[in-house]
């Protein structure tokens, strides 16, 4: 049985609010994977992809970067408020994060040192950056993420290993992004791979954009299946 919670766990600017997803038959520790939402924050969307994520049999852990009541959608007057704030203080986003990695590692189920994170659009940013810091997890999954740098100086050899999902048309983060952040992750050392789809743009993991007349921004069925497909190797390889 796959089961929520909520969890709250404390950071600078908190208290946070994330949710945790674990299947209740499995017994004994397991790998734990944390989930950092896009720029709305934690909502259900993110909290059924932990249920899938739990149902590979890992424990999953929706992160809050925001802090606790602290959400937008779409028809929000404006929904990046909260996200252009970390924008502005990459340390700050560095704190919260190590801060929701710590309540990951602190669920009694998880196996401490078998953890990864995913994140989507700022949420693959945010992963990005839990690989340049040299977080205790042995690897990110960036779906459709922004590329830009910190701006801080962290630590090389880059030690988690990085999965990047890219959709190739997508405007936040076009070509000569890809490979100044292929760059940046060859001159730190970093064990990375690239998995680019052809006619995929932006959010092309999300079905609620199926409609979407937005141009390079929109779901894309086959990008989410491969990119979902290349994240459980992923995984697969980095709990074997």
């Amino acid at each position: 049985m796959i089961q929520r919670q909520t969890i709250i766990y404390d950071g600078p600017g908190g208290p946070f609010a994330g949710v945790a997803v674990a299947d209740t038959d499995w017994t004994g520790p397991r790998p734990g994977v944390l989930i950092v939402p896009n720029v709305l924050g934690e909502k259900e969307q993110d909290r059924v992809t932990a249920e899938r994520i739990a149902a590979l049999g890992y424990v999953a852990l929706v992160a809050d970067l925001y802090g606790q009541g602290k959400r937008t959608t779409r028809e929000s007057p404006d929904p990046a408020v909260y996200m252009n704030a970390l924008n502005a203080d990459r340390p700050l986003l560095r704190d919260r994060l190590r801060a929701s990695l710590a309540a990951l590692h602190a669920l009694p189920q998880v196996d401490a040192a078998r953890t990864a994170a995913i994140g989507y659009c700022f949420g693959g940013k945010a992963v990005i950056d839990l690989a340049r810091i040299g977080a205790d997890v042995l690897g990110v999954v960036a779906f459709h993420g922004i590329f830009d740098p910190p701006g801080y100086d962290y630590p090389a050899p880059i030690a988690p290993k990085l999965l990047i999902c890219h959709g190739w048309d997508d405007p936040l983060a076009p070509p000569e992004a890809v490979t100044g952040l292929a760059a940046e992750l060859t001159a730190a050392g970093a064990d990375w791979q690239l998995h680019g789809y052809g006619g995929a743009g932006h959010a092309f993991t999300d079905a609620s954009l199926k409609t979407s007349t937005r141009p390079g921004f929109g779901y894309d069925a086959n990008a989410d299946r491969r990119s979902w497909a290349a994240m459980t190797g992923f995984l697969e390889e980095l709990f074997a």
